[in-house]
């Protein structure tokens, strides 16, 4: 496969799978409907940075090593389930009924260190993200790959990540849906919460 095929396929690959529904679109969602826009954004920066994490260990050939230590996988498994687990919590305790159109609104918006850590921890401690990688890397890529094409393929990851969460972002801070997030906000916070439990769940008992 040559290396235009290759990085072409990849970024097909990973727009697919960055678009699927799951922890990364739960948070960036739910920060940019509980916060602001930019919260959600700067939540889809911390996703492309776990990004860029998987894709360096990927390519030091730490994820081998993680694969074949059953301890080491659980480890960080259940730190992700236990992680997604208590953000659903808070989100659940958190709701509030009505809308709220005090100018204090605004100071309840978590700072942008604080929004690319949460997004951070969310993408790195879902073991899925990375057997996720660690599959399109060693299935499409394969072992002969040169390492300046691994590495411009993780740039290619992180770009879309970060591309699609900011759309996600602006998508749900529209002035109609954040109109009908803020005169629901109460039963937003619900539902999220309780997907991001169940989402937790579904990571801790079910392997692969």
């Amino acid at each position: 496969m040559d290396n235009l095929h290759l990085l072409g396929t990849i970024a097909i690959i990973q727009a697919f799978g960055v678009i699927s529904p799951g922890p990364d679109f739960v948070m960036c969602v739910r920060n940019s409907l509980m916060y602001s826009r930019r919260s959600g954004v700067f939540t889809a920066v911390g996703f492309a940075l776990g990004v860029a994490l998987h894709v360096t260990y990927l390519i030091a050939g730490i994820a081998v090593i993680i694969a074949r230590s059953p301890v080491l996988f659980s480890m960080i498994k259940y730190f992700g389930a236990a992680y997604l687990f208590s953000m659903g919590i808070r989100s659940i305790a958190a709701r509030s009924f009505g809308v709220d159109t005090s100018p204090e609104k605004a100071q309840k918006d978590i700072s942008p260190l604080n929004a690319v850590w949460t997004g951070f921890l969310t993408n790195i401690s879902n073991p899925k993200a990375g057997l996720f990688f660690l599959g399109l890397f060693t299935i499409v890529a394969g072992p002969g790959t040169p390492r300046f094409v691994l590495v411009i393929a993780g740039m290619i990851m992180v770009i879309e990540t970060v591309l699609w969460f900011t759309l996600v972002a602006y998508f749900f801070n529209q002035r109609h849906v954040r109109s009908l997030a803020d005169r629901f906000q109460g039963y937003f916070n619900l539902i999220f919460g309780a997907l991001l439990i169940l989402i937790s769940i579904r990571i801790a008992v079910f392997p692969g």
